[in-house]
């Protein structure tokens, strides 16, 4: 079973209630040192890559899948870059909050297009003019650029306005 079929079978059951489901993000930096950014098309947004890990799925499989499906790139996964979560209300009412682990990927081959319905546009961008962005999508490309070796997480007992809490 997909995850398409799983969380149509969770909504059906729980309607626009908050569901909890872990995700991953993609800040994919090509040989140039520009990101990969994709136009959402359920809310208009500019975004790394992500998506949902499908049942039995590892979250690095699930970001190469993401990347592949939404925007006919094929990476691999360098690092994991950091891990928060992070809640989010869809425009049609659907409330979720996301456990995502975010990664540094490569490109390794492939034409970059908008290559499924999730996305209105997907394009390379340089770090200094890059379209608008929220916060959370400032933290996890920041965090993964300038962040180290070590996965960026939200520090114990503090909260942070780019997450959401």
């Amino acid at each position: 079973m997909g995850m398409s079929d799983y969380l149509a079978g969770l909504r059906k059951q729980v309607g626009h209630d908050m569901l909890m489901l872990p995700s991953v993000s993609g800040v994919v930096c090509n040989d140039a040192g520009e990101l990969l950014l994709e136009r959402r098309s359920d809310d208009g947004r500019w975004s790394v890559p992500s998506g949902v890990i499908d049942p039995g799925e590892q979250p690095a499989d699930a970001i190469v899948r993401e990347i592949l499906e939404e925007t006919g790139l094929h990476v691999t996964v360098e690092r994991l870059a950091g891990v928060a979560l992070h809640p989010i209300e869809y425009p049609n009412g659907d409330r979720c909050q996301y456990l995502n682990l975010w990664f540094r990927c490569r490109p390794v081959s492939g034409t970059v297009r908008v290559a499924d319905d999730e996305s209105l546009a997907v394009g390379w961008y340089a770090p200094d003019a890059l379209p608008p962005l929220n916060d959370y999508e400032r933290l996890r490309i920041e965090s993964t650029l300038h962040g180290g070796e070590a996965a960026w997480f939200a520090p114990a007992g503090e909260s942070l306005a780019a997450l959401g809490f």
